[in-house]
């Protein structure tokens, strides 16, 4: 199996794509590209088992509504919710909302944040790979997934927040030997000195790892009543396996982290 982590910025120059070959006792990171353009990450998602990819998939259904009806003129405020509390019940999805619930992290918010710009950049993508016949399914049956790699490293008992930045690069640091201790039978190879310089590098590795995860049934997936806003929002897969789970595809697998 090849999986691919995509870890999506506005620009290219922050955009990271990794490639992982599982075989039965090693995972090999047969390639690494910091600054990656669209038809690179096209080209991942097209050639490989699963691609995960760190970007909002979606919009929140409430937030979609909202534009919508502020541009049409017609827009009806609830009368029993106060104006923080609206405001934040447009600017998360039900994804968010589950992964905060489960990890105690909560996502960006991709109608009120920068990672917006990104988003616009995912959805360019995901219309590109529809246009050519690809399968785009946001809630994550199809090729493509979304991941979030910092709640991915908190479930494996790794560091997940502090790393980012050059001026954190020994905590980058840190996390790669934590994550190649934790993991001794994935191969960075010569791509390692890639992932102590940049953390866009490791968040694709990780992105990658949590492909795994989702193609081989070990990562969270919306329940039926979730079902329909993970079609429209997008939906982030959380392993719920450990690290060495990932290996093998038969591994008992835990119950569904959701509710």
């Amino acid at each position: 199996m090849l999986t691919a982590g995509i870890d999506l910025a506005a620009d290219d120059s922050k955009t990271a794509v990794a490639w992982i070959r599982w075989r039965a006792k090693e995972a090999v990171l047969e390639d690494l590209v910091v600054g990656a353009g669209d038809d690179e990450l096209l080209h991942a998602v097209t050639t490989t088992d699963k691609a995960g990819v760190d970007c909002p998939l979606g919009w929140p259904d409430l937030f979609v509504e909202f534009i919508a009806a502020h541009h049409r003129g017609n827009l009806n405020v609830p009368t029993d919710l106060i104006g923080r509390d609206w405001r934040r019940s447009l600017a998360w999805r039900r994804t968010d909302l589950v992964i905060h619930e489960l990890t105690g992290r909560l996502p960006l918010s991709v109608a009120a944040d920068r990672i917006a710009h990104t988003a616009m950049r995912g959805a360019a993508l995901l219309a590109r790979l529809a246009a050519d016949g690809h399968r785009v399914e946001r809630a994550g049956a199809g090729t493509v997934v979304e991941v979030y790699p910092a709640a991915s490293l908190k479930q494996w008992g790794l560091p997940y927040s502090g790393f980012k930045g050059p001026k954190n690069r020994g905590a980058l640091n840190e996390l790669v030997s934590q994550l190649t201790s934790a993991a001794p039978w994935l191969r960075l190879g010569a791509f390692e000195s890639v992932c102590r310089m940049s953390d866009h590098a490791t968040d694709a590795v990780v992105a990658a790892l949590t492909a795994r995860a989702a193609a081989i049934g070990h990562a969270t997936r919306p329940d039926a009543a979730d079902r329909a806003a993970a079609v429209n929002e997008g939906w982030i897969a959380l392993p719920t396996v450990p690290l060495s789970g990932l290996l093998n595809e038969s591994a008992e697998q835990r119950p569904v982290l959701q509710q």
